[in-house]
């Protein structure tokens, strides 16, 4: 069965290339819309209501001091190749910075929108669910009977 991304490869006719070759910054540019549109099908999941209170729920979460915690919360969890990946997120000059956020905040977000961008690019989806639902579990977001669906399916 194909993956959800050589589907988008194959209908728009996207070019080969390696994920590594992507700037840090274009790692969390990609990283930035999957963890979101991961993150929307979470809060979504938790039942039909309001659509700001969904919006809320979902900034709360994808802000940039959620997404440092995040990466505090995994990091332990990291293999040393993503570790690397983040690390250079982390590092990468911007010249822009999140409204609300604190520069080790803003830089460590960027560090794991970096990380995202690369399991998705590298078709990783299995492993990328694990850490978000693992994320989750930990940051109180996630029921624990929740937590065994998340990684469990087909890597789609």
């Amino acid at each position: 069965m194909e993956t959800c991304l050589n589907c988008f490869k194959e209908a728009m006719k996207l070019k080969e290339v390696e994920a590594r070759e992507y700037s840090p910054l274009a790692l969390a540019y990609l990283g930035d819309a999957v963890y979101e549109l991961a993150i929307r099908t979470f809060v979504m999941n938790h039942g039909n209501t309001q659509v700001n209170k969904m919006h809320k729920k979902t900034a709360g979460l994808v802000k940039a001091e959620a997404q440092a915690n995040f990466y505090k919360v995994l990091e332990e969890e990291l293999t040393e190749e993503e570790k690397a990946v983040y690390r250079r997120g982390r590092n990468a000059k911007s010249v822009t910075m999140a409204k609300h956020a604190t520069m080790k905040d803003y830089r460590m977000a960027t560090g794991f929108e970096a990380l995202m961008g690369y399991l998705y690019l590298t078709e990783q989806m299995e492993r990328m669910a694990e850490l978000l639902g693992h994320g989750l579990k930990k940051l109180g977001e996630l029921e624990e009977d929740a937590q065994e669906c998340i990684g469990a399916g087909e890597n789609t």
